[in-house]
């Protein structure tokens, strides 16, 4: 068992008091706490991510748009799991109607593309599977745990008069100008087990428990433990809510009888 190093990220929309059970070691706003990718899985990526401000409005690139930019598989399909959410919090994913690229990019430049967005209100227990390509932004006083292919490319269409780059060109250049489909998102039962995502890039389940025989048999190889409201004992060693480890096999965990958690791992 590998316990999975973290790192604090600040961010001008972050907050400056994070919920249990993490602590900000200053006073500057933090956004993100990322668990720094293992070698064994490079290119599998989770984070939890406090608002207290909206993001910007922004999109990422698939790999067949990074590849054809000479990048290589850079390109970033994520997902979102929300564990806590302030009344009228809420997640913009896609358009209320369709757009092409000409209207998208007068929106950027003038900032009704916040206003084109679809917002869509948000409490614990929703999850939201985030394409390649969509347009999205994620609202002020949500937590969320994030699982994502491990890119940093991110391009921003409007940040709020925020004084950081934008790359509207870039980002018009690979943005769908679609509404979100709505079979991309789930809302979770408070207990029980599911299954969250199963490819392209990544799968990722929601465990309450021990897992059953069908998900031990999709999940062979290493993979990613990501206790949410328990402690998993992977190995001989304890993974507290709050943590990410790497495990060699599912047969190296050990559950709690009850208690949410999940496990990931590329596909």
């Amino acid at each position: 068992m590998s316990l999975l190093a973290t790192r604090i990220v600040a961010k001008p929309w972050g907050r400056v008091a994070l919920p249990p059970p993490f602590a900000n070691p200053g006073e500057e706003p933090i956004g993100e706490i990322w668990f720094e990718p293992h070698k064994a899985m490079a290119d599998l990526l989770v984070k939890y991510i406090f608002t207290g401000e909206k993001l910007s409005v922004q999109c990422h690139p698939s790999d067949a748009q990074t590849n054809a930019m000479g990048m290589g598989n850079q390109g970033k399909e994520e997902c979102w799991l929300v564990v806590h959410a302030q009344p009228g919090a809420q997640l913009a994913i896609g358009f209320d109607h369709a757009i092409d690229a000409t209207e998208m990019q007068r929106a950027a430049l003038d900032g009704s593309i916040e206003n084109l967005l679809t917002w869509h209100p948000v409490t614990a227990g929703d999850f939201f599977y985030i394409p390649a390509n969509t347009v999205h932004a994620i609202g002020a006083g949500v937590t969320l745990i994030e699982v994502q292919q491990a890119s940093d490319i991110t391009y921003r269409l409007f940040d709020y008069g925020r004084p950081r780059e934008l790359h509207i060109d870039e980002g018009i250049n690979v943005a769908s100008g679609a509404p979100y489909a709505s079979d991309l998102t789930q809302r979770l039962a408070p207990t029980g087990a599911c299954t969250l995502v199963e490819g392209p890039h990544f799968r990722l389940d929601r465990l309450d428990g021990a897992p059953d025989a069908q998900v031990a048999e999709r999940y062979q190889g290493p993979l990613l433990v990501i206790p949410v409201d328990c402690d998993v004992v992977v190995g001989d060693a304890a993974v507290s809510a709050g943590q990410c480890a790497l495990a060699a096999s599912i047969a190296e965990v050990h559950s709690p009888a009850s208690g949410r958690w999940l496990i990931a791992q590329p596909v």
